[in-house]
């Protein structure tokens, strides 16, 4: 296996992302206190959390915790959920068991880095830049374009990261239909699933509408729930979930079990978790739409369709690399700067940054990102 690159999101959080006074760029959803998590217990489910053994569990995910991640779905049951410990991962176990040296991926483009650098650390990888200027949708004919022979696995991201952009559901679709002409599976990272403005319609997730498809999610974004570091994938082809959860043994060989057991209480209230990360989605968004609306020599605004983050333009004679820098060193606000999303298989804008919109306390932040401007 080639060596793989320096994770370049990874390596900024690690200086920045304690350090900087404004997190500005977070892609998960605001997180609650363990205290209030249990308050949403009900009594049986506390008393397993509180009594339990800290022993090992099940290497596919506790029975119990699988059967309920199974009720986020229409068609898969729990016999179909691997639990993972985070998304990571899974996209790990994923890439390994379904390609090969011989293989060949799509993968489109920008991405999260894993999502490319892992495919191309054991086979050929092409991707497929999404169009900036149709909303960052994908276009189906170049996918179509891009399959080879040896084509095993297409992965996609919606609502995506960096963009929030969703896929339109004939577009979804047509994929999902070209890739069954050709036997090929869609790795779906679904982690923004549910979360975005109250009104955004979500894609169904893969696994429950292609018998290929594998359906990535994790407690850490729309539940914004990241300290339990539980994920998984969600398949109908069971000898694909085998030879991951043998791949597993190599990897955490089972999750925490107080992690599996405070995933399960989340869950259950799903509902309720999902209302007030979307509502403080809500009361951001619009901060965001009257700020660029401000500085709209600035910066070009698109507004995202899901998720809690956006990918806006800087038009600065500077660069958008020397202002995140100078922003983040001068005035503790920290963006994400296009150079983190470069990609090795497709161009990929340079001019852009993330920002996130999923957190309290983003009037404080929109406060200092102005001052900075001001100076």
């Amino acid at each position: 296996m080639t060596t793989l690159p320096d994770f370049r999101l990874e390596t900024h959080f690690s200086k920045w992302e304690f350090k900087a006074r404004y997190h500005m760029t977070a892609s998960d959803a605001e997180s609650i206190s363990l205290r209030e998590l249990l308050a949403m217990a009900t009594p049986e489910d506390r008393e397993g959390f509180e009594g339990m053994s800290l022993g090992y569990t099940e290497t596919y995910g506790a029975p119990d915790l699988r059967e309920v991640i199974a009720t986020t779905y229409q068609q898969r049951q729990s016999d179909e959920i691997l639990c993972f410990a985070g998304a990571s991962e899974g996209i790990f176990a994923a890439n390994h068991v379904l390609l090969d040296k011989d293989s060949h991926a799509i993968v489109v483009t920008p991405n999260y880095q894993s999502h490319e650098t892992l495919p191309q650390a054991i086979c050929a990888a092409t991707g497929v830049p999404l169009d900036p200027d149709d909303n960052w949708s994908l276009d189906i004919d170049r996918v179509a374009a891009a399959i080879k022979p040896n084509t095993k696995l297409v992965t996609i991201n919606f609502p995506h990261n960096p963009t929030g952009t969703i896929l339109p559901l004939a577009r979804y679709q047509a994929l999902i239909e070209l890739c069954r002409k050709h036997g090929i599976y869609i790795l779906h990272d679904e982690i923004f699933n549910g979360l975005g403005p109250s009104d955004a319609e979500h894609l169904p997730f893969i696994s429950d509408v292609y018998e290929r498809g594998l359906s990535l999610n994790v407690m850490s974004k729309s539940f914004g729930l990241p300290g339990l570091r539980i994920g998984w994938i969600a398949c109908a082809d069971k000898a694909v979930l085998s030879k991951m959860e043998r791949l597993k043994h190599y990897l955490s060989i089972c999750n925490s079990g107080p992690s599996e057991r405070l995933t399960l209480i989340a869950l259950k209230n799903r509902a309720k978790l999902l209302a007030r990360n979307c509502a403080i989605v809500d009361e951001n968004l619009p901060k965001w739409d009257a700020f660029f609306a401000r500085h709209n020599k600035l910066f070009d605004w698109q507004r995202p369709d899901g998720a809690c983050m956006a990918f806006p333009r800087y038009k600065g004679a500077d660069g958008v690399e020397n202002f995140a820098q100078n922003l983040v060193e001068q005035s503790g606000v920290l963006f994400l700067p296009g150079s983190i999303y470069r990609s090795e298989l497709s161009p990929t804008p340079q001019d852009r940054f993330r920002l996130g919109f999923g957190r309290k306390g983003l009037d404080e932040g929109l406060v200092a990102l102005e001052a900075h401007l001001a100076q």
